[in-house]
């Protein structure tokens, strides 16, 4: 890439770039929290997210000081939870003090090249790449690469790191690759970068598309209607980890046994999916002599609202609180497919 070329594009960026809210300051939690929540989320999507845990925890000791829980209320609807997880033990295990340099960051936990370096080269000044997915796709159309390893693209992105400005310089990377260098029809009429562009004659070949083949996952969920409200577990393992929501398993025979009950009324089926993972979840009720949750004084996963939107909108929304359904009341959402207890 000649110097002409990287002048233009900062030159570029500094005129067309969107205005996100982390791109009006340099504090490194701040710039951090965005990192993370970009990780996953769009961009869009995240900036409601990005406000509201920087109103409720406005620094990172804040932050650490405050519970798990409290922050996955706020990140519900963001998905990924454990970005959640990581950003608080990451808080924790600095005392609310970021170091300084990219060797440093990548200690932390949670944060992988990527994030590391947007956090040095953004808030910190440090000369080091942040390779996401959008500027391996400008690098790899430019150099015409059909499949770079990782290791080629940080080399030739190390080589190219504005000093002056390397922060800049790698927020206009990704900025060209989220806004003209795109995945499908990219607007190459007028990119900074299309005097040396290899791959522009033919730029769905650069990168070739990586092809992931999802895993279905069937479960069964339990919504167990108390005197007060829902039975809620807190979540462990690896998805959903630090949430509440209502028992789930595979195998519905073993869920009721572990509640007492000889049966349960079907509710519906809803659908879920995650990066690599499609879940079919079919809902079932049952009437239990436990008090319950309120389900809105917990935090949620967007699976477990789902479940208990489709069981409301089987049985009113009044449903979960107020009606006196019973099994065989509601014996004509039986699931012909389900297993039986």
């Amino acid at each position: 890439m000649t110097d002409r070329e990287r002048r233009a594009l900062l030159a570029w960026y500094r005129k067309h770039r969107r205005d996100l809210p982390w791109r009006r300051t340099r504090d490194p939690y701040a710039v951090l929290l965005a990192e993370v929540l970009l990780q996953q989320t769009q961009v869009e999507r995240a900036i409601p997210f990005y406000r509201r845990i920087l109103a409720r925890f406005p620094t990172l000791a804040a932050l650490g000081e405050a519970p798990l829980e409290a922050l996955l209320e706020l990140w519900q609807g963001a998905g990924y939870y454990r970005r959640a997880h990581q950003l608080h033990a990451l808080a924790r295990a600095t005392g609310g003090v970021l170091p300084k340099t990219y060797a440093e960051l990548r200690q932390l936990p949670g944060l992988g090249p990527y994030t590391a370096g947007a956090v040095a080269s953004i808030a910190f000044g440090e000369a080091v790449p942040a390779v996401d997915g959008n500027a391996r796709r400008v690098l790899a159309r430019y150099y015409g690469l059909a499949a770079p390893g990782e290791a080629e693209l940080r080399r030739l992105a190390e080589a190219l790191v504005d000093a002056a400005a390397p922060g800049e310089w790698n927020q206009a990377l990704i900025e060209l690759g989220a806004t003209r260098c795109t995945p499908k029809k990219p607007a190459c009429a007028g990119c900074p970068l299309g005097e040396g562009c290899r791959g522009k004659r033919d730029p769905n070949r650069f990168p070739l598309p990586r092809r992931t083949r999802k895993k279905r996952l069937d479960l069964f969920a339990l919504v167990l209607v108390g005197r007060e409200g829902v039975v809620l577990v807190r979540r462990e393992g690896k998805r959903f980890s630090g949430l509440y929501g209502v028992p789930m398993g595979e195998d519905l025979g073993v869920l009721l046994r572990e509640y007492g009950l000889s049966g349960a009324a079907f509710a519906g089926e809803v659908r879920h999916g995650l990066t690599h993972l499609d879940m079919r979840v079919r809902v079932y009720w049952a009437r239990v002599g436990a008090d319950g949750l309120d389900a809105s004084s917990k935090p949620l996963s967007v699976l477990d609202r789902k479940i208990l939107k489709k069981f409301e909108e089987a049985f009113g929304e009044t449903g979960a609180l107020e009606a006196d359904l019973g099994v065989a009341s509601a014996s004509k959402h039986a699931d012909p497919d389900a297993k039986q207890p």
